[in-house]
């Protein structure tokens, strides 16, 4: 699997090379800055990319902005997008084309290589996967405006935010050490309780999920 990397801070970029490439990925190229990426990615069109939100020469959103253009000449490129914090406007702004393959993690979860190999993994393959954190907040913002989301029990949330996370009722389960009957049962009352068309795809799950959270804001 082809992966191109953005991370301006050597140590942290010469760190996720290594272990990437312990885990049997291809890194097709590892890069710096902003007018790399988007080199980078429109030449070698990788499988997937791994793109710090800062980068040179703003050290804004640069990084961000690369990977939305790089899904509009091709949409649904692989990309996972890592974060020193929380900013939920990047997570929303990255789920907004509706195209999955997508993916949002603080920094801190690199340090766990299990974890970050198996999300760089999920996007590759279409998924999602959302930082624990940005779905906490995201989740946490709703009920405290006492929005419909409120209307749900407390199983219930923790079961949405696992959901969110891009875990398949199987996996959620396993998590919450309950059946899988009893999982689908959860979520067929959550979409019932949001409004949301029940669907088994674990990627559409997640962005009709978030869409709804992210609606009147």
């Amino acid at each position: 699997m082809r992966v191109v990397l953005a991370e301006d801070l050597f140590l942290l970029r010469d760190g996720l090379v290594r272990l990437l490439a312990a885990y049997d990925f291809e890194i097709a190229a590892a890069v710096e800055s902003g007018p790399e990426l988007t080199r980078a990615l429109a030449e070698l069109r990788p499988d997937v990319a791994v793109i710090d939100v800062r980068l040179p020469p703003t050290h804004t959103d640069e990084g961000l902005q690369c990977a939305l253009a790089a899904r509009r000449d091709r949409p649904g490129l692989p990309v996972l997008v890592l974060s020193q914090h929380v900013e939920q406007l990047y997570a929303r702004e990255l789920l907004a084309d509706g195209n999955g393959g997508v993916g949002y993690l603080l920094k801190d979860r690199v340090f766990d290589a299990e974890q970050f190999v198996d999300a760089v993994r999920r996007v590759a393959a279409g998924g999602t996967a959302m930082d624990p954190q940005v779905i906490q907040q995201l989740l946490s913002r709703r009920s405290a405006a006492d929005r419909p989301l409120g209307g749900l029990t407390p199983r219930e949330l923790e079961v949405l935010e696992l959901m969110a996370q891009g875990r398949s009722n199987a996996a959620i389960a396993g998590q919450l050490v309950v059946t899988e009957r009893a999982i689908a049962k959860h979520t067929s009352n959550i979409f019932a309780k949001l409004g949301l068309e029940v669907s088994d795809d674990d990627n559409r799950r997640v962005l009709a999920v978030l869409a709804y959270l992210d609606r009147d804001r």
